[in-house]
């Protein structure tokens, strides 16, 4: 979550930045803290790598979208294994819900199911690339949301209709 009096603005390092500063300034109560951003294809974000580094050295969690977050949008509608640029990713999410911004209808991703299957989609990704070898940031298509729901203590069996 963005602290208080912070605008979301910036890219990857500075969330980071940002999320180190509430780690050392907190009370010590934080579970976790996570910084959620895209990577950004064809040109992905100058301080990506940096950012990634320096999260892992801060015991920072990140749930990282390639190329963006409507990737994690477009599991809860298909399945969607290919490379994906930022824009083509923009144009399949607002094929497939109709939108026409960044504005997210919750009707329609909140829907246990739905939500079910991206989980397990993304998960899907993520055991592709490790069996294939491939490793951040060329695992386009991927999305870090699986775990930061996990993280939270989402279990996809209580979404999925019983059998």
């Amino acid at each position: 979550m963005v602290p208080p009096g912070h605008s979301g603005a910036g890219g990857p390092l500075e969330m980071v930045q940002r999320a180190r500063e509430n780690l050392r300034d907190g009370d010590g109560q934080d579970d976790e803290i996570w910084c959620v951003f895209d990577v950004e294809c064809p040109e992905p974000h100058p301080t990506l790598r940096e950012a990634v580094q320096r999260a892992r050295q801060e015991k920072i969690c990140l749930a990282v979208s390639n190329p963006c977050f409507e990737l994690w949008l477009i599991l809860h509608h298909k399945t969607h294994n290919s490379y994906l640029t930022s824009a083509q990713a923009t144009a399949l999410r607002a094929e497939l819900d109709r939108s026409t911004g960044k504005k997210v209808d919750a009707a329609c991703y909140a829907m246990p199911e739905r939500l079910a299957a991206a989980l397990q989609r993304a998960r899907d990704l993520a055991a592709t690339h490790r069996d294939n070898g491939t490793t951040f940031p060329e695992d386009n298509p991927s999305s870090g949301m699986s775990e930061l729901l996990a993280s939270c203590g989402l279990d996809p069996q209580q979404l999925s209709p019983p059998s």
